[in-house]
């Protein structure tokens, strides 16, 4: 291996334990100021949280982010994205393991154990906005937008770049082909796939 490769390498490593230290200490003080119930997690970078003050965040152990490219470098460079609105619920087993997703929850989102969750997916529980095109004119917009739950069971398995809408269930074992967008529920054991995702088999 040539001097300057062997240098350059060391220094890398050097300087990536000092930023996972740093991207713990920062992300922990993210967790603390939004009141997240959490243990041990491990985390490359560092998210974006928002917990409102009637919100509430909880994380079960052994907890995995990857935020941008440095910790899962497949060409998603936005930060995780953790946000709970005023009187909803996010709430994340143990073994999880995410990569710059996106869980807005507007409502009540669950994630079960052992749930990995593909780089630059997002699961979002409201329409943000109004389907009616004269209130989505108004000031009424936001007030009259339709929320419901999401719930992503144990060991299921989400690609990269889906995109799940609200009011969806995703069975346990599931898996969801990459680039999908999920508007119906999954049952347990099955591969879905597509826009919108349909069953493709039985696991």
């Amino acid at each position: 291996m040539k001097l300057s490769v062997f240098l350059f390498k060391s220094a890398r490593k050097v300087l990536g334990t000092l930023q996972q230290w740093v991207d713990r200490c920062y992300t922990s003080l993210l967790f603390r100021g939004n009141g997240v119930v959490y243990s041990s997690f491990r985390t490359s970078g560092h998210p974006f949280v928002s917990v409102a003050r009637t919100g509430k965040l909880v994380i079960g152990q052994h907890f995995a982010m990857n935020n941008g490219l440095q910790g899962n470098p497949i060409g998603c460079s936005q930060p995780c994205c953790l946000f709970v609105d005023s009187g909803c619920e996010l709430i994340i087993g143990t073994n999880v393991g995410i990569s710059q997703t996106a869980l807005i929850s507007h409502c009540s989102l669950i994630i079960g154990d052992f749930v990995k969750i593909g780089g630059g997916t997002c699961v979002y529980t409201t329409d943000f906005h109004s389907l009616n095109p004269e209130v989505r004119s108004t000031v009424n917009d936001m007030k009259q937008r339709k929320s419901a739950p999401v719930i992503i069971k144990d060991h299921a398995f989400i690609g990269a770049h889906c995109i799940i809408l609200k009011g969806v269930t995703i069975g346990k074992n599931a898996i969801v082909g990459a680039g999908s967008v999920v508007t119906k529920s999954i049952p347990d054991n099955e591969i879905w796939a597509g826009n919108p995702a349909k069953f493709i088999r039985n696991i």
